[in-house]
């Protein structure tokens, strides 16, 4: 496993320290979304600075995703596009418990540009109601 994160991060151009290869491996683990203050509950051994440098590397080399869902919150999840332009990943965003959900088998639909104009990446907040709050 330790090999293959290792590659996994080569691979993305992120050189793996001890701290990066801990921080994306519990960031691998996560189903859902999850903000700095969820990896520091996750890793209470780690320093704050440490995670959040990992964080921003590993979204700078499109390995995360980073959501503002406008909980003032800035939330991360795991970028699982095939193509890591992130241009067709849905979320949803709970209004009743905070929850952002990430919708894989959900595409945004392709957006036409004006000429002159060019796309890097494209991000869809639905708000709602998840189906727990729902129960």
């Amino acid at each position: 496993m330790t090999e293959n994160l290792e590659q996994h991060l080569e691979m993305h151009g992120v050189r793996p320290t001890a701290v990066r290869k801990l921080v994306w491996q519990t960031a691998m683990q996560q189903s859902e979304t999850f903000s700095l203050a969820d990896m520091e509950r996750w890793m209470p051994h780690t320093e704050r600075s440490s995670i959040f440098r990992a964080l921003k590397l590993f979204a700078d080399h499109h390995l995360l995703h980073v959501i503002d869902d406008g909980s003032g919150v800035q939330k991360y999840c795991v970028c699982r596009c095939e193509n890591h332009n992130h241009i067709n990943h849905i979320h949803f965003n709970c209004l009743k418990c905070g929850k952002t959900y990430c919708l894989e088998d959900y595409a945004i639909p392709l957006v036409e540009l004006p000429e002159g104009f060019t796309m890097n990446e494209a991000e869809y907040i639905v708000k709602g109601i998840c189906r727990n709050c729902m129960q």
